[in-house]
């Protein structure tokens, strides 16, 4: 058995590399539309809240919850690469003790 087929995947991370930086920046493009709609919905009621004069804790929670969660999206990928190699390499190992 050869290496593992991580093309796809390889691929996919160099173009979600610069992601979770971006979202950790605040920045928007990574966002998908769920996201930005939660992030604009938050930051819409915290300008509200702020003209009121009230605390925006909430809005904060809930802007740091969608980073956290596209963060968590974008770094996945890397995790399932390493499930697919530790899977090539459990194959090949029973290959071998059993030949």
């Amino acid at each position: 058995m050869g290496k593992p087929d991580t093309r796809r995947i390889d691929r996919e991370i160099s173009k979600t590399t610069r992601k979770p930086e971006a979202v950790r920046k605040g920045e928007m493009w990574p966002l998908t539309s769920a996201e930005r709609r939660a992030v604009i919905g938050a930051l819409a009621g915290g300008s509200y809240r702020v003209l009121r004069g009230k605390s925006t804790g909430r809005e904060e929670n809930r802007l740091d919850s969608v980073a956290g969660s596209a963060e968590t999206r974008l770094t996945a990928l890397h995790m399932e690469r390493q499930r697919i190699v530790r899977e090539a390499a459990a194959a090949k190992a029973a290959k071998k003790s059993q030949g």
